[in-house]
């Protein structure tokens, strides 16, 4: 404490708000000094294990649906200086993957002539590369940038709540098995969240230092360049900054720090081509996309379009019940406790996710990925009112996500009978994305010597993987006698000729909680 004279009397000052003159310099004591040494291990541990976890599955998963488009892209980007792959997706998310496959030789034919995904396949399987090494190497460095978005996490709830909500926040953020399957992928879902969440952290921080508002700008154009539905986070980012008491200038600063971002990675591919009219293609194409009719399957229902909903329900099958709890209780803190604080939290969460929920693609919680990171934050709040109940529901969701390891793409939580039975209520990038091909031939081993028959889901090649099959939908019914192999996303998505072979078969095994084999008599 710091004493200073006011007007004939003494008032003491706390160390926070006394000058350091009158406060003299004394070391913190060693309890202190072990309370930052603790936390800086905890997250140490949480970050490893997260880690642990989303390397363990991109080492061990083939490539998704989304994968070899990105990966094709990434390949052509740096060298090539080619946007013709992948326009409708701006390019900064396709030069991280770049990154890591900068340590490999990647080959292909310059003249290939076929669509991005003829492409990405040609680049994995027919171009002499080896498919896993190069996804494994298109995947560390969105895992890398999932661990940083863990880190902005962490400071963003310490901010907010102190050191105990700041673990809280990383704890869920780490332990969650959607962030932990979409964070080892070469995709761009969680890049674009993450760029998101850090900008409105960045912003909120601003209030207290303007230097922190061009940062602001920096991950608004990051996630701006990595997504084209990041847009939706633009208006609020602009008014949180002007709500934080930085107007005028600063906030023409950041606006046009992010427009510099996008120009950048546009430039860092082909410096000539003019960006907005590319990026405006790229809103076009995904607009183009949402006109399209896309099917859905949620809680057992095969149906064409999209319904409302979908988003928030697969959110609740695929999040810890430990998470929904604390998402929940720390919603109402904030709105209770924290309201200045909550606008930085739960605004740019509620936009972005309405947005989605407009969306006609019902094909899995990716779209609203960055939910737990979000939520994450606003549970950190708990730790003011409650923190063991805060800590012993961290402890049920760390439980929850170890348990399906090192299957976090299929995921459900206990109240939907787990993972196990993740297909019964969802499907497409929520249980079945094409990851299991690997697990498949190892599983197909035991059948060797009989016919088999596949119905696949995915971008990989069946053939690489030692898996010779032939589709059962080609032949007349009473031919297909085996085994037959048919991934979850085609039994939910069957049609008659599908369904009366499948009425007519035995599920006999089960791989990777994703593909059902079936034995026909």
């Amino acid at each position: 404490m710091g004493l200073v004279r006011i007007r004939g009397r003494t008032a003491r000052l706390s160390p926070a708000t006394a000058s350091p003159r009158t406060a003299p310099e004394v070391p913190p004591p060693v309890a202190g000094r072990g309370r930052r040494w603790l936390f800086a291990l905890t997250a140490v541990v949480l970050l490893a294990q997260m880690a642990i976890a989303m390397v363990t599955t991109a080492v061990e998963q083939t490539p998704t649906v989304d994968e070899p488009v990105y990966v094709g892209a990434a390949a052509v980007y740096p060298g090539e200086h080619d946007l013709r792959y992948n326009r409708e997706h701006p390019p900064l998310g396709k030069l991280v993957v770049a990154a890591g496959l900068a340590f490999a030789d990647v080959r292909f034919a310059e003249d290939f002539t076929g669509d991005q995904t003829a492409f990405g396949r040609h680049v994995l399987y027919e171009s002499g590369n080896d498919p896993g090494k190069l996804l494994l190497l298109a995947r560390l460095p969105v895992i890398v940038l999932t661990l940083v978005f863990g880190l902005v996490v962490l400071l963003f709830a310490r901010d907010l709540t102190g050191t105990a909500g700041g673990l809280v926040a990383l704890a869920l953020y780490a332990f969650s098995p959607d962030l932990i399957a979409h964070g080892s992928l070469a995709t761009l879902d969680v890049p674009a969240a993450g760029f998101a969440l850090t900008s409105a952290w960045l912003v909120r921080r601003a209030r207290g230092n303007p230097r922190y508002l061009p940062l602001a700008g920096l991950a608004l154009g990051a996630a701006l360049a990595t997504k084209v539905n990041t847009l939706a986070v633009v208006p609020v980012v602009v008014f949180l900054a002007w709500h934080a008491g930085r107007r005028g200038r600063p906030v023409v600063l950041m606006a046009l720090t992010a427009v510099a971002v996008v120009w950048a990675s546009y430039a860092a591919v082909h410096p000539s081509l003019p960006f907005a009219e590319l990026y405006l293609e790229g809103v076009r194409l995904q607009l183009g996309l949402e006109d399209r009719v896309w099917g859905g399957y949620l809680f057992g229902t095969h149906y064409e379009g999209s319904r409302w909903y979908y988003l928030p329900a697969a959110l609740l099958v695929k999040t810890p019940l430990g998470a929904l709890v604390l998402w929940a209780a720390g919603v109402a803190v904030m709105l209770s406790r924290l309201r200045q604080e909550a606008l930085y939290v739960l605004l740019p969460a509620a936009v972005l996710l309405a947005v989605a929920m407009t969306g006609n693609r019902d094909l899995g919680v990716r779209y609203a990925i960055f939910v737990p990171m979000f939520l994450a934050v606003a549970a950190a709040s708990v730790v003011l009112v409650r923190r063991r109940w805060a800590f012993v529901a961290v402890a049920l969701v760390a439980v929850s996500s170890l348990r399906t390891f090192p299957y976090y793409l299929p995921y459900s939580n206990e109240a939907f009978g787990g993972t196990a039975k993740t297909h019964l209520h969802l499907h497409d990038s929520n249980v079945d994305w094409g990851q299991d091909l690997g697990r498949l031939a190892q599983r197909l081993e035991r059948h060797r010597g009989e016919r088999i028959w596949f119905v696949h889901k995915g971008a990989g090649v069946p053939e690489h993987y030692g898996i010779h099959a032939e589709d059962p939908r080609e032949v007349p019914p009473e031919r297909v006698r085996g085994v037959l192999v048919v991934s979850d996303t085609a039994i939910a998505k069957a049609d008659d000729r599908l369904k009366a072979l499948l009425a007519g078969s035995t599920p006999v095994d089960r791989v990777g909680h994703s593909i059902t084999i079936f034995r026909r008599p």
